[in-house]
């Protein structure tokens, strides 16, 4: 990461290694929703649609479709569909009719059993946190130095930073307002996954990458690597990708420094199913209803 701050350089193509599977290659999965024919043919479909109804509808709610659409799940032509093909539950009960009325501050809508978020009062927010920013709500460091603070302060709601970075670490910070799910995203029993871009300087070795896949024990404890892929190195520094649940304070840095590879650049691109993406450094987005309920789903909400 020899590239200015904030930057991006191509990554090179090596596939990530993970813990407990270091022959596997690449990542696996299907991936993509159902296709539409696969889950209304058959005599199972038929007699599923002759089971006795649970009536989830509420005569002056909002329709389905328009609900979903409002959330930004799909087109309402596009989730008129998504209802006819019996991807859509209300309140645990599949619903296929076009005609449901619903309140969505009451009710629990999910689609391919994916919780929509739909409480318009609750904000959670993604901040590219810049180099130097200390992790703080407080608009004022006692040092003078700048908080993420200051990048939401034009904003209403109170908001709570989900987890921290430190201030000589950059990239993905979520901010949110809503106090619970702040607390299970960062508690150790939900073990939400974060990703890391890592610089070091010199050629880190192989053998490192594996005693940090294979577990480490610092001062507070046992650690160890999700996953790890060697990037790039470009004669002088050493660029990889690590992914881990592990929350503890400065626990990336400690352990690289732990196998002989102090940390000289830190960034995080990813919470959870939160992708740092292509937002610029000190610059925010709000999230979508849609990945607010993937959060939600994550830490059982």
């Amino acid at each position: 990461m020899s590239t200015p701050r904030g930057g991006r350089r191509k990554p090179a193509r090596h596939e990530p290694t993970r813990r407990n599977d270091r022959a596997q290659q690449g990542r696996g999965g299907t991936g993509g929703a159902p296709s539409r024919g696969g889950q209304r043919s058959g005599q199972e479909g038929s007699s599923s649609k002759r089971q006795p109804k649970v009536d989830v509808h509420v005569p002056d709610g909002i329709r389905l479709q328009k609900v979903l659409a409002s959330a930004g799940v799909a087109s309402r032509r596009a989730c008129e569909e998504l209802i006819a093909d019996g991807r859509v539950s209300v309140d645990g009960h599949v619903v296929t009719e076009l005609g449901v009325r619903v309140d969505p501050l009451k009710q629990a809508i999910e689609v391919d059993g994916m919780r929509i978020h739909m409480d318009d009062s609750k904000v959670t927010v993604v901040l590219n946190k810049p180099w130097g920013v200390v992790s703080t709500m407080a608009l004022q460091d006692s040092e003078g130095r700048p908080t993420v603070a200051e990048y939401v302060y034009n904003r209403s709601e109170r908001f709570f930073h989900v987890g921290r970075l430190d201030t000589d670490s950059e990239g993905l910070l979520l901010l949110t307002n809503d106090g619970e799910m702040a607390n299970r995203l960062t508690h150790p029993s939900y073990e939400v996954e974060k990703r890391y871009l890592v610089q070091v300087d010199g050629r880190i070795t192989q053998a490192a990458s594996r005693k940090l896949l294979a577990g480490i024990t610092l001062d507070d404890g046992p650690a160890a690597l999700d996953s790890y892929r060697f990037i790039d190195f470009d004669g002088k520094e050493s660029q990889v990708e690590v992914t881990l649940h592990e929350g503890r304070n400065r626990i990336v840095r400690r352990m690289f420094e732990h196998v002989g590879f102090p940390v000289t650049r830190l960034v995080r691109t990813q919470f959870g199913p939160i992708r740092l993406d292509t937002i610029r450094p000190g610059s925010t987005r709000v999230l979508s209803n849609t990945e607010v309920g993937q959060l939600l789903a994550l830490v059982g909400l």
